[in-house]
This record gives structure tokens, sequence and C-alpha cells, in this order.
């Protein structure tokens, strides 16, 4: 029989033969390290090693892993049925999840159209606002603007309104659709946004309004593009601009939403409601893929009345009662709990652990929000040497470029917090010396 350093060995050797992972070299493979279980906010290694978790899954974990609640929600509806076609039909799990997430977002989206993934939830997004405008009678409004360090996601549509230079999608620049791009907002979460903050954003919005269909952000939160923190006055004066100009207004909450900036979605800082509203990630705590796209009124009856008289667009796994099924009680576990008061602790938890690295050298910047924590290098880390130095001092951590980031599981202890910043803070200052 097998010992854990033998298996885990022969897993690594089989993942190298067969598996092409996400963000790497099928040629120059990256160190790899199997896990076999995960509980809480622990992950059990082949090696038999446990990792603190200080990453959600890419943030998608919000109650850590194997939870009761959420095991017992799945095992109850895979003895009902785990899969069933949504055209034509309907079932009550994806009716209770649609229901739930109107009554959580802002009065004025009212519609929600379930999908597989947070990519496919912007795709979703971009065609709702195309199809919108050409049912009314608008062919011309077909671009789109979108923020410098921006990103939506990775499949062609997402691709096209993510910052074409830090995006990752630069090498597809020649195929894809052209659309236009303002500067990122330099007013910081504290500050007031000022008319210069705003000025890019507002002249393009102002000079291409007759074929602009819609304005794509992150609120609050700039996510992979930077983990950039701005005003929530940004995303007010942005949403005038929309109005006034009669454009779209399209809110990318897949990263953001469901309390990570200790407000249940990030937009609830400005108090502003977009026209379309993305969701995803943590939609399922981190069980299953699963996404949303939310819709007000004007887009679902002006895009219904059009001359499709249907909305173009129909995911085979769109509305997975599995899934749905999992999602309510995600939801429902988070908002039963005092998470706003999770949430602060968090970042004052996180605050507290990486301000020494402000001291370190190689550190541009150190910056937390919420239930993120950032370090900002001054040049791009090296990841091969420095994933497997997190990794010995027991956390998952996954930087990538300049940022060395982290976005905790909810039910993440003071005390594994201060494990896990200390690692990271002394892994960065490792890796730089």
């Amino acid at each position: 029989m097998e010992n854990n350093d033998d298996y885990s060995a022969r897993l690594i050797a089989e993942d190298k033969q067969y598996v092409w992972h996400p963000y790497a070299s099928a040629t120059d493979l990256p160190s790899m390290f199997p896990v076999v279980s995960a509980s809480g906010v622990r992950l059990t290694l082949a090696d038999g090693r446990e990792l603190i978790d200080g990453m959600s899954s890419w943030w998608s974990v919000l109650h850590g892993y194997n939870h009761p609640i959420l095991n017992q929600a799945a095992k109850d509806q895979i003895d009902k049925m785990s899969h069933v076609m949504f055209g034509g039909l309907t079932h009550p799990s994806a009716i209770r999840l649609c229901k739930l997430l109107v009554k959580l977002t802002p009065a004025g989206l009212t519609r929600t159209f379930l999908s597989d993934s947070g990519s496919v939830a912007v795709e979703v997004a971009l065609k709702m606002a195309l199809q919108y405008w050409y049912s009314t009678g608008n062919t011309k409004k077909h671009k789109f603007i979108s923020l410098r360090s921006g990103y939506h996601g990775d499949t062609f549509g997402a691709m096209s309104v993510c910052d074409p230079v830090t995006g990752m999608h630069h090498l597809f620049a020649e195929v894809m659709p052209k659309h236009y791009f303002a500067e990122a907002p330099s007013c910081s979460f504290d500050d007031d946004c000022q008319d210069q903050d705003i000025a890019d954003m507002a002249s393009l919005i102002e000079k291409h309004r007759d074929e602009v269909a819609a304005v794509i952000v992150e609120p609050i939160v700039q996510g992979t593009g930077g983990m950039r923190f701005y005003s929530p006055g940004y995303l007010q004066r942005l949403k005038a601009l929309c109005d006034e100009n009669n454009v779209l207004l399209i809110f990318d909450e897949i990263a953001t939403g469901f309390g990570r900036t200790g407000k249940l979605f990030a937009m609830e800082h400005a108090a502003v409601e977009p026209d379309i509203l993305c969701l995803g990630k943590t939609l399922t705590g981190g069980y299953m893929s699963l996404a949303a796209t939310l819709c007000n009124d004007r887009v679902a009856h002006g895009l219904s009345e059009g001359e499709a008289g249907v909305f173009m667009h129909g995911p085979t796994f769109m509305g997975n009662p599995l899934a749905c099924a999992v999602a309510c009680a995600n939801i429902e576990l988070l908002i039963s709990q005092p998470w706003q008061r999770t949430i602060a602790n968090m970042q004052i938890q996180l605050e507290a652990g990486l301000s020494p690295a402000r001291e370190l050298d190689s550190v541009a910047d150190v910056r937390t929000l919420g239930g993120i924590g950032v370090i900002e290098m001054k040049e791009a880390v090296d990841m091969k040497q420095i994933q497997p130095m997190f990794v010995e001092r027991g956390i998952w951590i996954r930087p990538f470029g300049k940022l060395v980031y982290t976005m905790p599981p909810y039910i993440t202890s003071d005390e594994d917090l201060a494990t896990l910043t200390a690692a990271i803070v002394d892994t960065v200052s490792a890796s730089s010396a």
C-alpha cells in the first residue's frame, strides 16, 4: 500500500502527464500540490500536510469546505433530481433562488437569468444590453465602455471588455471586438470623487453616446485587474452620466457580491442601482458552478417586445437544480448570521496582520477592504519560487503579477487569520531577500 509521499508523487506525475491547468504551460510545468480533502478552512494534501486556505478557492468558498448545511442541501436535492432542462420546464430550487436574489438586490432588478459561470454571466449581460437596443430600434448602439485595470472573464465577449493590457488577454486583441476603455478611477475608497477622477469616462460617454450600449464596471473593487479599491462617489457620478446620456449600466459583482467588501453587494457603498447585475463565484459557496444575471423591467420588457420576442441565450445547464438548491442554502446561511460584524472584524485582523509589510523595501502598498487583504509588490513575484514557500509555511496563497493577496473564507478564526497574515508577510520578506 502506498504511503502518503508515494501517493502524492504519483498524483503529481499523472497530473503532469494528463492535465492542463489554468494559466499554466503544458511544457514548462508548474509545481502542483494534490488536495485529497478539505474541511473548514483547511486543505489536506496527499502527502498529509494541512494548509490554511487564504484564497477561498478563487474567492468562492464563503463558509469553508464541507459545511454540513450545504452538504445536506446537496444530498436532499440529488435524491430528487440532479438536473432537468430549463427550456419549457422549471423547478422549485430555481424559483426559490431567483426570488431570493430579486429580494436581496436593489428593488429595480426584477428578473434573474441563470447561467453556468461568471464569464457567461457577463456574456449574458452584454447580450442583454445589445439585444435591448436592437429590440427598441437603436441598432447603432453596439459598443461598450469599460475601465482600465478591469477584468470580467475569459470568454470572448468578456475578454473584449477586460483591460487590453493588464486583463491577461492582449494576445487576442486582433480578433476581439473593439470597445472603449476609460482610465481607472484615481480616487481611493476613502476619497471623494472629483471632476478629474471621472473626466475620461465622462468624455467617452458623451462623445460616443450614440453608439455605446452600456458601461460595465466592477463596483468599488477592481479584482483580477489589480485589486484596486475606489471611491463610491465614482459610481454615483457614473450612474448620473449613464442616465443623462441614455446608456445602460452593468455592474459585475462576481467577485464582490455576498458580503466580501462589508456590504452585501459592493454597489451598496454608493447606494447606486445598475440596469444589469452579474453575480457568480460565491453564489453556491464554492460547491459548484452557477451564476446569475439580473436586470430591470426596462431591459426585460424592451428586449422581449422586439423582433425576436425572446432573449437569445440558453445554456444547457442553466438553472441546474443541484446548484440552485445549494445556492439557496448558501445565501440563507449567510444572511442568517451576523456577517457584517464578521467582515468588519476580518478587515481589522487583515490590516493588523499585513501592515508590517509596509516596512519592506520590496512592497509598494498594503491595502485592505472588508475580507480582502492586498500586498502590492514593486516587481512581479516569481511564482515558481514563492508558491512552494507559502506551502512550506502551511498556507495556500495564489499571487499574480505584483499582487500577493488574500480573501479568506468568512469562518476563518482570528487565530488562523493571524497565522495566515504572518506567513504571508514572512514569505514576502524572505522572497525579496
